[in-house]
């Protein structure tokens, strides 16, 4: 297990250019956020990013009952459930794999931390593409001949065994 950190962590942000920065993460330092904590009942807690310098800036309110102000109106009926969430995450694909892996062991470490650990954004699932996807440096696939219904040439390619499994 990777140690979390405690408190927040500011961004440190690196400019590329035409109004594109990203936090730095590297072997030694990556931004973090206050761990979560789930208001109280008829409160909220939003997150803020924006290309004006907002990162994840919170802020809390009160939902309220009457339609008194103007602007954006979000009805919540939270006696009606429509499914079930089961985490949050995001895709491991070929291409984010070769750039994980060409990190130093402390900054994969300090990644890995900001997306999975209470310090980060708690990731709780990811999606792994099966054979490649669009981002993948070449189109392969599990079989690849023709009419094999029983799987009998089936295999994992090089890029599965380094890098997904």
């Amino acid at each position: 297990t990777l140690p979390c950190l405690p408190g927040a962590r500011p961004c440190i942000p690196k400019d590329f250019g035409h109004g594109s920065l990203v936090c730095v993460c590297n072997a030694t330092y990556c931004d973090t956020l206050d761990p979560l904590v789930v208001p109280a009942p008829g409160s909220y807690v939003k997150y803020e990013s924006s290309k004006a310098g907002k990162r994840l800036e919170r802020s809390e309110g009160k939902f309220q009952s009457s339609l008194s102000t103007r602007g954006l109106l979000l009805t919540l009926n939270i006696s009606a459930l429509y499914q079930h969430v089961k985490g949050f995450g995001g895709s491991l694909s070929d291409a984010a794999a070769m750039n994980i892996l060409k990190l130093s062991q402390p900054a994969q470490d300090n990644l890995l931390r900001s997306y999975f650990s209470e310090s980060g954004i708690e990731y709780n699932l990811i999606r792994v593409p099966m054979a490649c996807s669009d981002f993948s440096v070449r189109p392969y696939s599990y079989d690849d001949v023709p009419n094999d219904h029983e799987l009998k040439h089936f295999r994992l390619v090089d890029e599965d065994v380094k890098m997904k499994v």
